[in-house]
């Protein structure tokens, strides 16, 4: 069990004890959209990134972006780790039927694609964030943006990475370094 100074915000409760077994921290379920109306919840997100971080962890799915957005809009002050899961297809065991888009959330992952994903996110402690080096300019020249198929490129790159296929140019920027990105391309 790894130990985290940083609170871990998740989706739903089958997350939080999915977590619960790999990492020793407060995991903070926010029941979903439910959180746009909770106003305590978010007091506490909003303390707790301020008091020790926050790591937000939501599915790779539309709605995993969106709450995660709203989160990142919502907490104005402290820090805020992103750990993102990559986009894998299949089905929860506890479900019947996948999910609409078809991906695995955070409580279908394997262990290692999560602890993955708290890691590049610079939250595991002793382990520091990857270098901010990347600039747009880098990856404009690198044709990962401003380009006809940078979308395409930047897809097959996540798909690398290990990264969900929403990520944005700028989202991307932020969890890698400019030598782990040339490396790839090559």
């Amino acid at each position: 069990m790894i130990r985290l100074t940083q609170a871990v915000i998740v989706e739903g409760k089958y997350d939080q004890i999915r977590l619960s077994a790999l990492f020793d921290t407060l995991i903070l379920p926010v029941n979903g959209f439910r959180i746009y109306h909770d106003r305590e919840t978010l007091a506490l997100i909003r303390r707790l990134a301020v008091e020790r971080g926050i790591v937000i962890l939501t599915d790779s799915d539309a709605a995993g972006f969106k709450l995660r957005s709203f989160l990142r809009s919502a907490v104005r002050e402290g820090t805020i780790y992103n750990a993102y899961i990559p986009d894998r297809y299949g089905k929860e065991r506890r479900k019947a039927v996948p999910s609409a888009e078809g991906k695995l959330g955070v409580e279908g992952m394997p262990d290692e694609e999560l602890l993955e994903a708290v890691r590049r996110s610079g939250a595991m402690e002793n382990t520091p964030a990857p270098e901010q080096t990347v600039t747009r300019t880098e990856l404009y020249l690198l044709g990962l943006s401003g380009h006809p198929d940078s979308a395409k490129r930047r897809r097959a790159l996540l798909q690398k990475l290990g990264l969900p296929q929403r990520l944005s140019a700028a989202q991307l920027a932020k969890l890698v370094t400019l030598q782990e990105l040339t490396d790839l391309l090559d």
